[in-house]
């Protein structure tokens, strides 16, 4: 049994931008559908959405037969959990609120084995090792991991091309919805001021070789971030594009003093 190829992190070598979703909803046919879609890349969100460890491995689990990439960004960048979503078969990580070089060279550090890194061994209890069933599996896994750290906060954007300049970062991401609060835009990631950091940032990020992402739902702003040199851009979230679509679609047939009095009840 071979090693899976980390077909994101070749994607990210090609002149193509790739687009991705986002997702929040943990039902295994979420993933499903999102995987079945057309997108280059997905990812699962347990940052911000209700996934456990178990939750993730299902969704994996769920887009695998599809064979598009699935990334996945914990709720924060610890050695412990680190370990466990590598070995439960992610390949791409996401680790959100990367502020400072010295976080990003952790981070390097825990996603790989010795003796580049510090990841522990398991693999008889490892998903991501076919439980030993893939050769050389230690030998070969530290060169399929694509390591992306998330740049949402000024202090971030002012470190960004320490930060980039890690050797084993392969990729930085933008979030502008808390770079626009960082900045004292809360709720407006479209402001001219963060639309300009996120801009810049892309610039230093190409310019150092890796490759830039960044979420952008608005169809314009994706599209000139992309224009700008980004290699990734998450376009949709699944949770929203339900809520706006039903929301929509209860507008069409229903009393807006119902849909009012209904909303009041949560």
């Amino acid at each position: 049994m071979k090693l899976p190829q980390n077909k994101f992190k070749k994607a990210l070598s090609s002149n193509k931008t790739q687009f991705g979703l986002w997702m929040g909803l943990p039902d295994n046919i979420c993933a499903e559908i999102g995987a079945g879609a057309g997108f280059d890349w997905l990812l699962i969100d347990a940052e911000h959405a209700p996934f456990d460890l178990r939750g993730i491995q299902s969704h994996l689990q769920a887009i695998a037969p599809y064979g598009v990439p699935a990334l996945v960004r914990p709720p924060e960048g610890t050695t412990a959990i680190i370990k466990q979503l590598l070995d439960i078969g992610a390949q791409s990580l996401l680790i959100p609120m990367v502020n400072t070089a010295d976080q990003a060279r952790q981070l390097v550090q825990d996603s790989l084995y010795p003796p580049q890194g510090i990841r522990g061994l398991g693999t008889s209890m490892a998903r991501a090792a076919r439980w030993n069933g893939i050769e050389d599996y230690l030998q070969n896994a530290n060169n399929e991991i694509c390591l992306i750290v998330q740049a949402e906060t000024q202090q971030a954007i002012d470190n960004l091309a320490e930060i980039v300049a890690i050797d084993g970062i392969h990729a930085v991401f933008i979030g502008p919805s808390d770079l626009s609060a960082s900045m004292g835009h809360v709720g407006n990631p479209g402001h001219p001021e963060v639309v300009a950091a996120v801009e810049k940032s892309i610039e230093i990020i190409v310019n150092a070789g890796k490759a830039a992402g960044v979420l952008a739902v608005d169809k314009a702003l994706a599209e000139g971030y992309a224009a700008k040199g980004a290699s990734f851009v998450g376009v949709g979230v699944d949770a929203s594009l339900l809520a706006t679509s039903v929301r929509n679609l209860a507008m069409q047939f229903c009393q807006p003093d119902k849909t009012d009095e209904l909303s009041a009840s949560y």
